[in-house]
């Protein structure tokens, strides 16, 4: 792993359990030592420093509040333990009490909060003593689909306010998706990619990444033609001109062709020119959104349209037509 995180960045490790996210994560803080490498912090190596005295704050997944103190004191007691006189800590603690919206809290125990009041005073406790460095372990995991979702926009509206540079681990996507400036993708051990959310989604730079991030159809094609602007690739006679891609390509090299199932452009059997045939076999309606599964020559096709009521919608075991746009395909090797 080698990583430069931008002062006031909120960058987030993503990837399946056991990649090495917390470790990374807990090496940054020196709850783990490396085997090698350095950490540096706002320009000092940090290597030789304990915990305590590397000015980082962790948000841990199972909140690890005093259950005995207040919400008060959970949150000054690390104010307390530095000497600070009672006046500032009210005053301190009293505006990260307003940050986090739990103003009319202070006076509970833990075990008389939510589990999402309970996140907020995590959150307080890390940020109270402005750390240079914020580090989160799966804050969300423990909370309701609802709340997680209420919470990551929270986390990611205090941490634009304070401006603090801040890491977040996590394996779901959308939660990467919508709180990073970037975010680390790795898998056993190792980066496979740093990018904008943008970037990671809409140009991967290899498989791993396209399956990991959001939904996918892999189709393959051979490579006829290559220019600066686009590659040519031939999809069994179909020939279509792909302007993103990752990677070196020469003509005859096999090339997979990423391509989001929102990508797919459906319509009718026997209406114009097709790329792909195939049957509907089976349909996933979500409001918003209706999701098709769709048996081909080359295989399964997750297609999802927006909107169905207005576009019009296919019903199982129907024949259609299936096509994808060159603009939104992004080619790997």
């Amino acid at each position: 792993v080698n990583l430069e995180v931008k002062e006031g960045e909120m960058v987030t490790f993503l990837g399946p359990s056991g990649c090495g996210k917390t470790t990374t994560l807990r090496i940054i803080s020196e709850f783990e030592s490396p085997t090698s490498g350095e950490v540096w912090i706002d320009d000092k190596n940090v290597g030789d420093l304990p915990p305590n005295r590397r000015d980082t704050s962790m948000v841990f997944q199972n909140y690890a509040l005093f259950p005995h103190l207040s919400v008060f004191r959970n949150i000054s007691f690390s104010l307390e333990l530095k000497g600070i006189d009672p006046k500032t800590i009210k005053k301190k603690v009293y505006s990260i009490l307003e940050l986090v919206g739990l103003s009319q809290m202070a006076n509970r125990r833990p075990d008389q909060l939510s589990g999402g009041q309970q996140q907020r005073v995590a959150l307080a406790r890390a940020i109270i003593n402005e750390p240079k460095v914020l580090l989160f372990d799966e804050p969300l995991s423990n909370l309701d689909a609802k709340l997680r979702e209420q919470m990551r926009g929270e986390i990611r509206r205090i941490q634009k306010t304070l401006n603090i540079t801040s890491i977040y681990v996590t394996h779901d996507q959308l939660e990467a998706m919508s709180l990073s400036d970037r975010i680390m993708v790795m898998n056993k051990g190792e980066v496979m990619q740093i990018g904008t959310p943008l970037e990671i989604y809409t140009k991967p730079q290899n498989r791993f990444v396209a399956d990991f991030i959001g939904r996918v159809n892999f189709i393959e094609g051979t490579v006829e033609d290559t220019t600066k602007e686009y590659i040519s690739v031939n999809y069994n006679g179909s020939i279509k001109h792909i302007s993103s891609f990752s990677g070196n390509f020469a003509p005859k090299d096999k090339v997979i062709t990423v391509v989001r199932p929102e990508s797919i452009k459906l319509s009718p059997s026997g209406e114009g020119k097709t790329f792909l045939s195939g049957k509907i076999i089976n349909t996933v309606y979500l409001g918003a959104t209706l999701e098709y599964e769709i048996d081909t020559e080359i295989g399964k096709i997750l297609a999802i349209v927006s909107n169905p009521l207005e576009k019009g919608m296919f019903g199982v075991g129907e024949s259609i037509n299936i096509d994808f746009s060159e603009e939104t395909a992004h080619l790997i090797p």
